[in-house]
């Protein structure tokens, strides 16, 4: 990469076992990475050497499993191909700013893949691409998403709920069709997040 060029990834979030970050420190090494690494009772820490420079990736302990979170810029593009590897084998999140001369070109990944890219030129934005990301049951398995959406869920049943009753009351058939809709597809979510 040349000096103007960089890649950022913010709002990390990745989820491991043990294995995959064994198989990843494996992997920084046979690229030419040195490596050195510590774990106490509450995170393990890999410090990669880069020139001069140091970089930590800090994982977070959560029962047997590890929480890679945080924002990290790279300008080694082996390094940068390194950390998309892991964004999408562990299916993780994480917005990637890549600045190319004077253009910017951000991309939002949810689940290992990019949902929205978007590249500004001076003060011109135009989307590139956009993906509506639903969450199926192994998203509901691998996140924390779903039990933010929980509450919300049962809100939004009640409410539906409310509204069909009245759309009864008032022999409303337009009301109760767009009710039962939406409750039907609350009611497949529902059995996603297991409720």
């Amino acid at each position: 990469m040349s000096k103007n060029e960089g890649i950022e990834y913010c709002n990390v979030d990745l989820r491991f076992d043990r294995r995959t970050i064994h198989t990843f420190i494996k992997s920084f090494i046979q690229e030419g990475y040195a490596m050195y690494w510590s774990e106490s009772e509450t995170q393990l820490v890999a410090s990669v050497r880069v020139g001069v420079k140091m970089i930590k990736l800090k994982f977070y302990r959560i029962g047997d499993r590890f929480k890679l979170v945080g924002n990290y810029t790279f300008t080694d593009e082996k390094l940068a191909c390194l950390m998309e590897k892991m964004i999408g084998t562990t299916r993780g999140h994480a917005v990637v700013k890549r600045t190319r001369d004077k253009c910017v070109v951000i991309q939002n990944i949810m689940f290992g893949e990019v949902i929205r890219s978007v590249e500004m030129v001076g003060s011109k934005t135009e989307v590139i691409e956009h993906v509506h990301a639903p969450m199926s049951i192994g998203h509901a398995f691998y996140c924390d998403r779903a039990e933010r959406r929980i509450a919300a869920w049962h809100t939004e049943v009640d409410a539906q709920l409310d509204a069909l009753f009245a759309a009864m009351q008032a022999s409303d058939e337009d009301g109760m069709r767009s009710a039962k809709i939406k409750l039907a597809a609350l009611r497949q979510e529902g059995l996603v997040l297991e409720i």
